[in-house]
């Protein structure tokens, strides 16, 4: 893929009443992507650290891959139809002859967010959808704001 590409980082993760909404962007621009409950949840919990009693599917996926000596290189949200993204994942493999091997797969976005989370891995955004997505930036601070004057306004009511 020769596609031109936008570095974006996972900007925010919010309930929706079907989901989560990821928030993808970076200092100039941000759009969302709506997933579902779980993968919204997995997203969230490997963003923030947060131990996990046993293994969730994308822990799984990630162990199988390590085991297997290989890793997310990248992940690429490649392309949108009808408000549908479709990505990329971009995985590296080496076997124990040093011969490293790259593979592509297709995948949901939500599943390429989470494991690139988990591993620390760049997400991208080819430059096609990236000009194509509405600016959520806005709304995505606003939102911020909001949470963070109610948390204010909860912490004086706890003070009461």
């Amino acid at each position: 893929m020769n596609k031109p590409v936008v570095e974006v980082k996972v900007r925010a993760v919010l309930p929706t009443a079907a989901g989560r909404a990821v928030f993808l962007g970076n200092e100039t621009k941000s759009f969302v992507i709506y997933v579902d409950e779980n993968v919204g949840g997995a997203i969230t919990m490997f963003m923030s650290g947060a131990p996990k009693e046993r293994p969730l599917t994308h822990d799984l996926m990630g162990h199988l891959m390590t085991a297997l000596g290989a890793k997310v290189e990248r992940v690429i949200i490649n392309d949108m139809k009808t408000a549908t993204y479709f990505a990329r994942l971009i995985v590296s493999a080496e076997n124990e002859l040093q011969a490293k091997k790259i593979i592509e797969l297709d995948a949901r976005p939500s599943d390429c967010i989470a494991l690139a989370v988990a591993q620390h891995a760049p997400i991208y955004v080819s430059r096609e959808v990236w000009d194509e997505v509405e600016d959520m930036s806005e709304i995505l601070r606003k939102m911020a704001e909001e949470a963070a004057e109610e948390g204010e306004e909860g912490d004086s009511d706890e003070e009461k």
